[in-house]
This record gives structure tokens, C-alpha cells and sequence, in this order.
């Protein structure tokens, strides 16, 4: 059984005091070589105390500036941004449903009775979520009054990981590159749209959308595999409850 020496315990015999020196020697070799180290680590620290200190300032002043730029920048200027959409946002919605669509778009765009339009949002306030959502906003304004260049180039400004708006914008794109009489772009923005996120709504609009236009390129293979991806996944969509027809066209005329 091992057992404990006692503090102060007294070597017996020869053999016991040579272990007591040699367990020593190594003892201090140990602590020595700490505080070595140790003597290292303060000299080091002595030298480029320095540059620490300034090195802990600037985490510390880029920590500060960060929260005072979006407690006293980036918020405030979010919220202004939001108020100053709103006027633009009402024009765009009824614009959706109304009979005077271009009118109605122009203001939305433009901003009237000294309101701001989307595009002066997207002017003034760069980076502000209010910016990003007229970008979206302003690019479907172009398509419905077919600028389809503008439309594109707004809708790409858009970025969002809404399951909604992030594949609308993206089959928007695809819209504008059909109207365009450039198939291979948009079947690229469709098969962009309907990756971007999975739902009973837009998937099955873009997967049908993508087939269409596979079928004008003489991708007939491509067409199918969308066409039954909607019929099997989505068969209870708009685009599911015709889908047979068009799948029916294709096996036809192969």
C-alpha cells in the first residue's frame, strides 16, 4: 500500500535521503524554470506594455464606435428611413389593383406632395433596410410598366432571405430576361427563385416558370424533370392542377 510522508518527516536510511535530495533538485528545476517563464513574460510585457494598451484601445474604441453607430447612426436612421417609405409603399399597393397602374408607379417611384419616392429612399438612405426594400419595390414598379432594365437592376440591389420576397425578386429578374428575348438568363433567375427557399407558393411558380422556358430552348429533359417536380411535390398549387397538360405536350411530341 503507498503511503504519505508526513511534513517533516526524517529519511530513515541512505537510500531514503537520496530520494528526498534528488525529489528536491527536481523541484526547484521546476519552479525554476516557472519563474523563468514567468521573468520572460513580464519582460515582454514590460517592453511592448505599450503597444498592448494601445492595442486593447482600439478593440475597445472599435467596440464603442460600433454600438454608438447603430445606437445613435444606424437605428435612428432605420426608423426615419421606414417613416419616409411608407407614403411610397401605399402608392405601390394600389397600384396593384388599380386601372392606372403606370401613374400610380411613377409616384411611387418618384415621391409626390413632398414625399419621398423609392428611389430618393434608396438615395438617401443607402443601407438602411428601407433602401433595400424599395430596391425590391422600385425594381417590380419597372417591370409592370415594362422598363425591364430597370427592373433588373433594382431588383438586384435587393438582397433578403424573406421565404417570400427573396424568390420573388429573383423570378422577377427571370421575368425581365424573358421580355428581354434572353431565355437562357432567365431560366437561370427562375432556377435561382425556386432554389432560394421551399414553400407552396413561389416554388411551384418557378419550377413551372423554368419548364416553360426550357421547353423554348429545346430542353425538353429539363422541362420534365420540372414539370413533374411540380406535379408530384406541389400537386395541390395552381401550377399542379394543370401540370398533366403540359407534361402530356411534351411526351407527345417526342
Amino acid at each position: 500500500m503507498a503511503t504519505y510522508k508526513k511534513r517533516g518527516h526524517k529519511p530513515q536510511n541512505k537510500k531514503e535521503a537520496q530520494q528526498a535530495e534528488e525529489m528536491q533538485s527536481t523541484t526547484a528545476e521546476v519552479f525554476g524554470t516557472l519563474d523563468e517563464s514567468a521573468s520572460k513574460t513580464e519582460a515582454w510585457v514590460a517592453r511592448n506594455q505599450k503597444y498592448i494598451i494601445a492595442g486593447i484601445g482600439v478593440v475597445a474604441v472599435a467596440a464603442l464606435g460600433f454600438l454608438g453607430y447603430q445606437e445613435f447612426v444606424k437605428n435612428p436612421r432605420n426608423a426615419e428611413a421606414s417613416d419616409e417609405v411608407f407614403f411610397a409603399q401605399q402608392l405601390f399597393n394600389e397600384a396593384i389593383n388599380s386601372t392606372n397602374k403606370d401613374s400610380l408607379y411613377t409616384l411611387a417611384l418618384n415621391g409626390a406632395e413632398g414625399k419621398y419616392g423609392f428611389l430618393d429612399i434608396i438615395e438617401k438612405y443607402k443601407g438602411t433596410d428601407a433602401a433595400n426594400l424599395s430596391s425590391y419595390s422600385a425594381g417590380m414598379a419597372y417591370l409592370n410598366m415594362n422598363k425591364y432594365q430597370e427592373a433588373i437592376s433594382h431588383l438586384q440591389e435587393f438582397s433578403s432571405d424573406d421565404a417570400i420576397l427573396a424568390p420573388l425578386a429573383k423570378g422577377g429578374i427571370g421575368d425581365a430576361f424573358m421580355q428581354l428575348d434572353q431565355p437562357e438568363e432567365a431560366l437561370d433567375y427562375y432556377e435561382r427563385a425556386f432554389a432560394a427557399n421551399s414553400n407552396d407558393f413561389t416554388t411551384p411558380r418557378f419550377l413551372f416558370k423554368a419548364g416553360i422556358t426550357a421547353v423554348e430552348l429545346g430542353k425538353k429533359d429539363l422541362a420534365l424533370k420540372y414539370f413533374n417536380r411540380v406535379k408530384n411535390e406541389y400537386p395541390d398549387s395552381e401550377e399542379g392542377r394543370t401540370i398533366d397538360i403540359y407534361i402530356g405536350r411534351i411526351e407527345s411530341s417526342e
